[in-house]
């Protein structure tokens, strides 16, 4: 059972690092690219909504764990 939480917490924890650098990516080619910048806002808002989709669904399921166990 441990080792089934290390790699819940591993893989959470790949989830906020991936969204944060992907941002910072979006970031940096609105300043290199101007006229591509309206297609990185929409990349960027991608990503957070998969994030708070990600930690709203992660925390759902430490709810329901937390009930039944």
């Amino acid at each position: 059972m441990d080792l089934l939480k290390e790699m819940a917490d591993a893989f959470i924890l790949l989830i906020r690092v991936g969204a944060v650098l992907r941002v910072v990516h979006c970031f940096i080619h609105i300043g290199i690219d101007e006229d591509q910048s309206s297609s990185y806002k929409k990349r960027m808002k991608n990503t957070v909504i998969f994030y708070v989709l990600a930690e709203s669904i992660w925390q759902i399921k430490d709810l329901v764990m937390s009930y039944y166990m």
